[in-house]
């Protein structure tokens, strides 16, 4: 089978070994799409994928092989997260999932970017789900990130109504203020770049450029989509006294917010990480109820161009890609 490995922090498409089942639990999936996550782009940029790795986790896929006690049969079409929590350890029991050792060991194998993929039979239990009719491959792969963001929201834990900043309107941007609204919030969005300022308006929702912000405006929350450095003391500039800053991006520099800041103004800084299966199933219903809308967000590479399709988005020249693998 073709798979795009990681070499020398780049994506290779080679053949390797077929994927089988080999008596194992659960079932073999003919990967039919996967969308490239900006988590995939920080291993290649930040060297933390070893060579032979295989990235990848947001797909869509057809179970081609199976042994499982679910209902789940050959020829079904399948969404699936590449995480599990135990639902047993202090991380579980305090809310934590995406702490759980368990959630960090389970995965996809070998990764979504390949033309088969083993899900275990504890993904089919948990986090898999037939791809709802109504949805399209490219709309049902936004099922996993929507799902972060929807854990991002809850976590949160705000007012019905209240008012949201998200800063940064790549894919996440666009899925997380979208997320808000359905979930109550008045979302507003801003980024410097101005076409997607004005698709985040597209879906009904407020928006600026950063540099033509009204100083007044202060949010009960700030939600931190953007990887930028700069961003920081955006979201420092818009939060109001006693409001909250929910972390969902990693920065290059890996500076810190202000300790003064957080304690004068009483702000609450957080980070969120990776969806619940409870998030995932709010992710699945939210897409296929269309209250959150993502029909033409992402733009399709063959496997054969994935490192195009990266280059393409560290470039900003697309929203998001989403590799097409298998008919």
């Amino acid at each position: 089978m073709k798979a795009a490995q990681v070499e020398n922090n780049i994506l290779v498409v080679q053949e390797r070994e077929d994927e089988k089942l080999n008596g194992r639990k659960g079932a073999l999936v003919k990967v039919l799409g996967c969308g490239l996550c900006g988590s995939d782009i920080v291993k290649l940029k930040e060297h933390l994928s070893k060579n032979g790795t295989v990235l990848g986790h947001e797909i869509v896929g057809k179970i081609v092989g199976i042994n499982t006690d679910t209902n789940f049969k050959i020829g079904d079409t399948i969404v699936t997260s590449h995480h599990i929590p135990c639902g047993k350890c202090e991380y579980c029991k305090n809310g934590n999932v995406s702490m759980c050792r368990h959630f960090k060991e389970t995965n996809l194998r070998p990764g979504g970017f390949s033309e088969l993929v083993f899900v275990s039979e504890e993904h089919l239990q948990n986090v898999a789900y037939l791809k709802p009719q109504n949805l399209t491959d490219e709309e049902a792969a936004f099922y996993e990130p929507l799902g972060c963001c929807i854990r991002a929201v809850k976590r949160g834990m705000l007012k019905q109504n209240s008012t949201a900043l998200v800063i940064g309107l790549g894919s996440i941007g666009i899925l997380m203020a979208q997320a808000l609204k359905a979930f109550g919030m008045n979302a507003i969005g801003c980024d410097l770049i101005t076409s997607r300022v004005e698709l985040l308006k597209s879906f009904g929702i407020e928006a600026f450029n950063v540099n033509e912000m009204c100083e007044s405006i202060k949010a009960d929350a700030v939600f931190m989509t953007s990887g930028s450095d700069n961003a920081i003391s955006t979201a420092l500039k818009y939060v109001r006294d006693g409001g909250k800053i929910v972390v969902f991006s990693s920065t290059p520099k890996n500076t810190g917010y202000a300790n003064n800041e957080i304690y004068y103004r009483e702000l609450t800084v957080l980070g969120s990480y990776s969806p619940s299966p409870a998030d995932l199933k709010d992710s699945l219903d939210l897409l296929k109820n269309k209250e959150v809308k993502v029909k033409n967000l992402s733009t399709d590479y063959p496997l054969d161009s994935i490192q195009k399709a990266v280059n393409d988005t560290i470039e900003n020249k697309i929203l998001k890609a989403y590799i097409k693998i298998s008919q």
